[in-house]
């Protein structure tokens, strides 16, 4: 159906077509052109410290940087569990096993204490994890202090996955430019986009130049097509870097926005018994790409697939939080270290529509609805 008022809807007020134009012109529409390489000097230019090929997908980053930390058959890496499935299927395509890991309360992502625990567990079966993959879960940045110690105590890369996270800091630093490969995203619903595509960072030369090698099906630089390594089709194409270009030159102005809208909400519900918003640490920064909320239905006596079924039928689009992996059919064998945390976040979340265009008024008419449900009960 099409949403009066969706969840996360690509805004468009700069110059985006443009650019596309420009692209068009060149005839240049595909994996190579003036505009990918402006994409990626720009973006890297906005996080500072690293380096950007710029991709396809999220996904496509996340294959790709694996492949890099040389992640095969047999391997484990240790996977956040509260996150969507393109956080560990790339582990899988690669015949490695994921190993997930619980959240913490704070953040709702990956606890470092549970982080040591699944790792000391796996060392002592003689299964040492090659990598860990950290997820910025809805924009809101992980803890990044203490799952960097961790990582340099045992020796294990961290590869971040900042696909929801693009502008997000802890600390004035970019998330993604923490563990030793990074990866955005520029999905259609995400904060800032490019129709489709995605991006990896790293500040190691020879993982950038590497990545670019790869994700261009490996051909060698000669007259005619040879290949020594297998390689991927995953770079950005031109057209979808004009588009990303001219988002870029938004993003401080999308980050505020939606920090804005979060706190619109908050405002709007703080007298809402049984109701709690995922919270950033002092240190931190979020660009609330998704404001998200907890139901307590003890308190509220509504549960959140409640909600979500109204404001579905007044034309507003919400979303439950992810299904963590290890309940996800397809993982039910995989190792997973922790409680019940991302099963109680999965029970009684809810992502509230969040678009950088959404309005005051828009707000105000989703928070009516829920206060009127509310009502019934108290």
């Amino acid at each position: 159906m099409a949403y009066q008022i969706p969840l996360s809807f690509p805004v468009f007020e700069g110059n985006e077509s443009l650019y596309v134009q420009e692209a068009m012109n060149s005839g240049h529409l595909s994996t190579n052109g003036f505009f990918i390489n402006k994409f990626e000097t720009k973006l890297g230019r906005k996080i500072k410290t690293h380096q950007v090929v710029a991709l396809n997908s999220g996904t496509s980053a996340l294959h790709l940087a694996l492949v890099l930390l040389g992640i095969g058959p047999g391997d484990e890496v240790i996977c956040q569990s509260f996150t969507f499935c393109a956080s560990a299927n790339p582990i899988v395509y690669l015949g490695a096993t994921p190993v997930f890991v619980d959240s913490e309360k704070e953040t709702w992502n990956m606890s470092p204490e549970l982080l040591e625990d699944a790792i000391l567990s796996r060392i002592s079966l003689g299964r040492k994890p090659k990598a860990i993959v950290v997820v910025h879960l809805f924009g809101m940045p992980a803890k990044m202090k203490e799952i960097m110690a961790i990582s340099e105590k045992y020796n294990i890369p961290v590869l971040e996955d900042a696909a929801e996270a693009v502008g997000s800091k802890v600390d004035g630093k970019f998330c993604g430019t923490f563990g030793k490969i990074g990866i955005y995203s520029f999905n259609g619903n995400k904060i800032i986009t490019s129709g489709g595509g995605g991006a990896l960072i790293s500040d190691d030369a020879g993982v950038i130049e590497k990545s670019k090698y790869l994700a261009s099906q490996a051909r060698e630089d000669l007259p005619y097509y040879q290949h020594l390594e297998i390689g991927y089709n995953y770079r950005m194409t031109n057209i979808s870097a004009a588009v990303g270009v001219a988002q870029l030159e938004q993003l401080d102005q999308m980050v505020a926005r939606r920090r804005k809208i979060n706190l619109q909400y908050k405002e709007l519900m703080k007298d809402f018994p049984g109701v709690t918003f995922q919270e950033e640490l002092d240190t931190s920064e979020s660009n609330y790409w998704l404001t998200s909320i907890l139901i307590d239905e003890e308190v509220t006596g509504i549960s959140n697939d409640k909600l979500r079924v109204i404001l579905f039928k007044n034309g507003i689009e919400t979303r439950f939080l992810w299904k963590p992996l290890h309940l996800q059919p397809i993982y039910r064998k995989t190792p997973y270290y922790g409680g019940n945390v991302s099963e109680k976040l999965f029970q009684e979340g809810l992502c509230l529509p969040s678009s950088s265009n959404l309005t005051l008024d828009q707000q105000e008419y989703i928070l009516g609805l829920i206060e009127k449900e509310f009502r019934k009960v108290f």
